[in-house]
């Protein structure tokens, strides 16, 4: 899917979130894509194949705490899962773990499901899977269970302030 076939939505879209509202003000283009949410399978394959997309081109954003410089954001496929000890090196950390469901929302302001590093609570340090710059256009969470944002990688770092590091595993395997 190239930025050239997707119809750019930043104006007139019924469902504004943060998210995109920030989006609107770093004048960046972007598509929201809306899914039917199924509350017991929130899994990004399930989200890609509801918007149309391949997994790999749909990114989950995990929340992960460190021992020395606390919370930070990963952003990875949806096919794959975080390696957590990519994460701490990349974050600089020894020791990093995933933050429990039930601290979502108070430390970002979204819900499983609906997190995403666009206009969270805090500017939380962004890492993201070096795999994105291998797409023309990239699908994240828009801040809300079934708004999918539709965007170029270079956009979605510059916007995040993220860095690249490979993050991103086979599911079930071991490094």
């Amino acid at each position: 899917m190239a930025l050239q076939g997707l119809r750019w939505e930043n104006s007139n879209v019924a469902q504004k979130t943060n998210a995109a509202r920030l989006l609107d003000q770093l004048g960046i283009r972007y598509q929201l894509r809306e899914y039917e949410v199924d509350p017991d399978d929130l899994a990004a394959e399930t989200v890609a194949a509801k918007i149309g997309m391949p997994a790999e081109q749909v990114f989950k954003t995990l929340v992960a705490r460190g021992e020395r410089n606390g919370i930070c954001l990963a952003a990875i496929p949806g096919d794959r899962e975080l390696d957590l000890k990519a994460l701490a090196s990349a974050a600089g950390e020894r020791k990093i773990q995933l933050v429990p469901v039930k601290e979502l929302q108070a430390l970002t302001g979204y819900i499983r499901g609906g997190v995403t590093a666009l206009a969270a609570k805090r500017d939380f340090p962004v890492y993201v899977d070096e795999t994105i710059d291998l797409f023309d256009v990239v699908s994240i969470s828009a801040g809300t269970r079934g708004l999918q944002i539709l965007i170029a990688p270079a956009d979605y770092l510059r916007a995040t302030n993220a860095r690249l590091a490979s993050l991103a595993q086979a599911k079930g395997s071991t490094r």
